[in-house]
This record gives C-alpha cells, structure tokens and sequence, in this order.
C-alpha cells in the first residue's frame, strides 16, 4: 500500500492555520472528521496527544508524522499538511514543522500501519521532496506532488 493509495484529495490542507501543536493536531483530525465515517475527533485528538506525551512525532527537517491508533475506525486514514509559518512541535531537532503528516490506522492493523509510516519516512527523507513540497501552488500543487 503506497501514500498515494491513502491520499483523499480533501486530506490534504495546503495552508494549516495552526500556531501550537494541539491546534496541528485538532486541525488535522478535524479534517478527517468531516469525511471519515464513525471517526470520533475528540478520541483522535486524546490518542495524538497521548503519543505525543510518550514521545515526540517531530522527527527533524522540519517534519511531524503524529499517529496513532484507534478502535473506531476500519481503514488507515492519512492526513497531509503544510503550514508555510511553521509550527513548534518539540521536534528532536528543536526547529518549526512545517510538513505533517497524520495517520490514524485501526486497532488491528498494525503491521499495515508500520508500513505506511516507514512510507512516509522514506518519502520524506529525500531532501528534493520536501522542498517540492514546500513551494507547490495550493492544494492542486500539493496533490499531483503527492500522488507522483
């Protein structure tokens, strides 16, 4: 299952809004909310926040993968932002984010989950994507992009 297997075109959001963490997070759930069926946000938001308690998702180079997963859904969903400001989000590197990407996967699917997230991180190890990524024009840039 690749990225762009996952990728609904309303889940990725060119120009987060966001100014702290907890609001990244709310605002990335709530977008899923809206066209995930059964996702309960308040639940999403607790089970982030509780993985962000054990350990930063702000891997460096300006990237977040918060995750996390949960009873009340039946498929992996992932969620793709860009905030053009950045964001503290305790990052190992202690930088802004500015490239999030969320996944939410079920309960039990955790193999598939740690496939997509080893995805995600291979993606975005290349230095030419990120910055593709930070320059593309709304979310129509950001979707062919992604898609590849």
């Amino acid at each position: 299952m690749t990225i762009g297997d996952l990728l609904v075109k309303e889940l990725v959001l060119p120009e987060l809004s966001a100014g702290t963490k907890s609001e990244v997070l709310a605002e990335l759930v709530a977008a899923a909310g809206d066209i995930v069926p059964g996702l309960d946000v308040d639940e999403a938001v607790k089970v982030l926040q509780e993985r962000e308690a054990l350990g930063t998702t702000g891997i460096g180079d300006t990237i977040a993968i918060p995750h996390g997963k949960m009873h009340s859904i039946d498929k992996i969903v992932l969620v793709v932002g860009r905030s053009l400001t950045g964001v503290e989000f305790d990052a190992l590197d202690h930088k802004p984010c500015h490239i999030f990407f969320l996944v939410l996967a079920p309960e039990q699917v955790a193999g598939q989950h740690l496939r997509v997230l080893a995805n995600i991180s291979r993606l975005l190890k290349d230095e030419a994507f990120r910055k593709s990524y930070m320059v593309a024009d709304g979310l129509d840039g950001m979707w062919r992009l992604l898609k590849g």
